[in-house]
């Protein structure tokens, strides 16, 4: 079998199952931030998600192998593959290197401006994905909903880390555009990873050496939590959840999933204060209010 057969049609909204599976995620990847940033002290950035690509990209190969799917072969998808994956490294690049200027919940309302992108650009390409007024209003209402969430974290930040983490956000949501305005949208999930991981890969371990990060002092003096938030970062994180992610794509709206994620930065702050003992304030509760009301206009039949 291979990825690309027997591909069910997209659906128009999201059910129980791509909700279910997007709040898993965006869990995750709320905690994530929050991990990446703690491990930064002993892994360089572009090192870090080097290695985490390379690790993603080799779980990706065995469990291809494992499943009998092939990922050549020519289904004139390899320069949009290789655009996707180039736009997926560069939204890692800004968010790592980021992550060394600002804190972990500043850097995430940036970061987040990428369904905005989605949602401007990419019913120029694609006319099922035209968003009505009151789906727009849902979408205002999510991002006010996390920069209100953000309020309190909005003093003494970074113009650097602001701006790679806004730059992150843009090649995330041009990311998406190119997946579901070219022929990737007819791929399956786990093709799709692999361009983005793959061409990650192949591109951050020189781009490491390049800014002098060295490998050789960091490897022989790495602790076990750097070798435990790794192996996380790319079995959980770069395989795990964006395979999911990669298959939510491919079946339900993309402006729709990218809305959706909103609630990422709301974890953040929540597994921040658990984590870091960060206090939970008015503002939080308000914004988890709104994120809901968001999602709720912007997935309205």
């Amino acid at each position: 079998m291979t990825a690309t057969h027997n591909l069910p049609q997209r659906k128009a909204h999201l059910d129980l199952i791509a909700i279910s599976l997007l709040l898993a995620c965006c869990i995750f990847w709320g905690w994530q931030q929050v991990l990446v940033k703690a491990t930064l002290p002993f892994i360089p950035p572009v090192m870090q998600v080097a290695m985490r690509f390379v690790l993603g990209t080799a779980v990706l190969l065995l469990w291809c192998y494992w499943r009998k799917i092939k990922l050549l072969g020519s289904d004139g998808t390899l320069k949009a593959g290789l655009l996707a994956g180039s736009l997926f490294a560069l939204e890692f690049i800004f968010l790592y290197v980021g992550l060394v200027h600002t804190s972990a919940s500043r850097l995430t309302i940036f970061l987040y401006t990428a369904p905005f992108v989605v949602a401007l650009v990419l019913p120029r390409f694609v006319a099922s994905e035209q968003l009505k007024l009151v789906q727009w209003l849902g979408l205002a209402c999510a991002f006010v909903a996390v920069v209100f969430a953000m309020m309190d974290n909005l003093t003494g930040g970074s113009w650097l880390g602001d701006g790679l983490a806004l730059a992150a956000g843009v090649m995330w949501g041009l990311t998406t555009v190119v997946i579901r305005a070219t022929k990737l949208s007819g791929i399956g999930a786990e093709k799709l990873l692999f361009y983005q991981l793959a061409v990650s890969a192949a591109l951050l371990v020189p781009l490491s050496f390049l800014f002098g990060e060295n490998w050789t002092s960091t490897l022989t003096h790495m602790t076990a939590f750097a070798w435990t938030s790794l192996a996380v970062q790319a079995v959980v994180g770069a395989f795990a959840s964006y395979l999911t992610w990669m298959w939510l794509l491919g079946h339900y709206p993309a402006t729709k999933l990218s809305s959706f994620v909103f609630l990422t930065p709301v974890f953040s702050l929540v597994i921040g204060a658990w984590w870091l003992g960060e206090p939970i304030t008015v503002s939080l509760v308000a914004s988890l209010v709104l994120v809901g009301a968001g999602i709720v206009l912007v997935n309205r039949k």
